[in-house]
């Protein structure tokens, strides 16, 4: 059995983290069995990162690395049909969806005007979570930010990286359908993990109001979190 390990769901998201999120659904596209165990502490995830899965003993982290290991290991032929163009494509948009979490959890972590409704969310749904907990999670996470370069970002430099990013997605993901076509495939499941974390959010940031603007963005968000959301995999949730 399967088991994925990855942050807590936050405004009904299965994980309020893009990567995780993503894991989440290819699984469920993809109908695999699968455990999914929510935890904070990153400390014992290989690279100190979550999200992660353990397959029969084996570990495995990093999400893309989970998405080719589980394609090859339970042979998933999700993105049998796509051809190699659609493919590098793929790849670039998974790129772009990496430079895209940094303003998504700078707009949680790192802005004074969002961080307290964002800490008040996370302890309403998840009241175990303690002030010190999320403190030093937002301490370090501020450290990441300023060696990464966005913390060295005015907040409106930021959300403007962030909107170019959603701009160009919002231009290339068709008014009906998938990514690809008329069938979902990983790619879908990257593009969820963020849009979902995005469009489900209950605060009102810049990112959110672009996402909410853009119908192709909300339709494919809604789409994919109705499959994901009502597929039975015998999956369960701790």
């Amino acid at each position: 059995m399967i088991t994925l390990y990855s942050y807590p769901g936050l405004f009904g998201v299965a994980d309020n983290n893009g990567y995780g999120l993503k894991v989440f659904a290819f699984l469920r596209l993809a109908g695999l069995p699968f455990v999914h165990k929510h935890i904070v502490d990153a400390s014992g995830a290989p690279r100190g990162q979550l999200p992660y899965i353990v397959d029969d003993g084996e570990t495995v982290g990093d999400s893309d690395t989970i998405i080719s290991y589980l394609a090859r290991r339970y042979c998933l032929t999700l993105d049998g049909g796509l051809t190699t163009a659609q493919r590098d494509m793929g790849l670039l948009i998974t790129r772009m969806l990496d430079d895209l979490y940094w303003v998504m959890s700078y707009s949680r972590w790192k802005d004074e005007q969002f961080w307290p409704a964002f800490r008040d969310a996370l302890q309403r749904e998840h009241p175990e979570l303690s002030d010190e907990q999320l403190s030093k999670a937002r301490d370090f996470n501020a450290q990441r930010y300023h060696y990464q370069g966005i913390g060295r970002y005015t907040p409106a430099d930021v959300y403007a990286r962030g909107i170019d990013d959603l701009q160009v997605l919002a231009n290339f993901i068709p008014q009906a359908g998938f990514v690809f076509g008329e069938t979902p495939t990983s790619f879908d499941a990257a593009v969820y993990g963020f849009i979902a974390n995005i469009y489900f959010y209950q605060i009102e940031t810049p990112l959110k109001k672009f996402v909410s603007s853009c119908t192709n963005l909300t339709n494919h968000c809604r789409e994919i979190h109705q499959i994901v959301d009502a597929r039975d995999v015998s999956s369960s949730s701790a």
